[in-house]
């Protein structure tokens, strides 16, 4: 028997060959597969059976996440009532590396007598179902990874990266932007990262702990503790950042002055010109501002320069963006 790496360092190189070999097989029926899905008034149907049916609904999942609004429909089930959920407007993407995927096939009559557009992904370019499509894209590779051939391996990747091909092209044509990207991922770390911004998170009002320069330390570390953020922000005469008091800044300030500290005033303890943020700059640029000067705030301030939140790693880490 093959060393196990050996046999995983083959199957890895088959598969990855699979896909590269779909680059030369790109031609125009890839485009007018484009054009077709994206003129579209309806909605894009994946159907497939087996490990395809698998792949089928990995990029319709795809295609709906990047603004393609798409389903899967599993062709046994069609047959049976679910063909309702097709309309003339829509376009079916069917896959099959054989073509003769007999579930497939039975839909045909059906789909060409309400002129449903059909793009096949397929390794058969002669088969039944190629010759009923309207496009063909052809996923067919040399080999399957795994040394039964029967075991579909490096055909089911090489047609799930034809899906991601058409998704991406697509995402592209549309100009989708991060924001539009976001807002299909509301709940997710992605939607996260590029939806919740620092105002949605920041520590406002009674609850930001502001003092003026001229205050002792005492009274400093009093409002340091009663809004428990571990900062508090020094504002200057006219209301503007001067600077902020770190638990860190208090431990450093009694190794070199000792008790001398709470005789000092704010301003000749603070960090000058603190590192500040607008509320309306993403979370995630906030965190990323964090990691760059190993802090764990930032003040928020209006474009006065004034002191309007702060907003805390912690904060940051209960969204779940990371």
């Amino acid at each position: 028997m093959e060393n196990i790496l050996d046999i995983a360092r083959k199957v890895l190189k088959t598969e990855a060959e699979a896909v590269y070999s779909l680059i030369e097989k790109l031609n125009s029926n890839f485009e007018k597969a484009v054009e077709i899905i994206y003129g579209s008034k309806g909605r894009v149907v994946v159907i497939g059976m087996g490990k395809s049916g698998l792949i089928g609904r990995k990029t319709a999942a795809t295609l709906a996440s990047t603004g393609t609004p798409a389903f899967f429909l599993h062709p046994a089930e069609a047959s049976h009532g679910d063909l309702g959920m097709v309309t003339s407007h829509d376009v079916i993407i069917a896959i099959s590396n054989s073509g003769e995927t007999e579930e497939i096939l039975g839909l045909i009559p059906f789909l060409k007598r309400y002129n449903v557009r059909i793009i096949s992904i397929t390794g058969n370019q002669n088969s039944t179902l190629s010759k009923s499509a309207d496009v063909i894209l052809d996923v067919s590779v040399k080999e399957e990874a795994c040394p039964i051939a029967f075991v579909p391996t490096a055909s089911t990747t090489a047609a799930m990266a034809m899906g991601d091909a058409l998704a991406v092209a697509l995402l592209l044509k549309r100009g989708l932007k991060e924001e539009d990207f976001a807002f299909f991922h509301p709940r997710g770390s992605i939607g996260k990262k590029l939806l919740i911004k620092v105002k949605d998170l920041m520590h406002t009002g009674e609850n930001l702990p502001v003092v003026k320069p001229d205050i002792p330390m005492s009274k400093a570390l009093i409002e340091m503790s009663s809004k428990r953020l571990g900062h508090t922000i020094i504002a200057d005469s006219e209301g503007k950042v001067a600077g902020i008091i770190t638990d860190g800044d208090v431990r450093r300030g009694l190794e070199k002055w000792g008790g001398k500290l709470f005789e000092m005033t704010a301003g000749e303890v603070m960090t000058k010109n603190p590192k500040t943020i607008s509320g309306d700059e993403l979370a995630a640029k906030s965190l990323s501002i964090m990691e760059s000067y190993s802090i764990t705030a930032l003040v928020v301030s209006d474009e006065e320069g004034k002191p309007i939140g702060i907003i805390h790693l912690h904060d940051i880490l209960k969204q779940g963006i990371v």
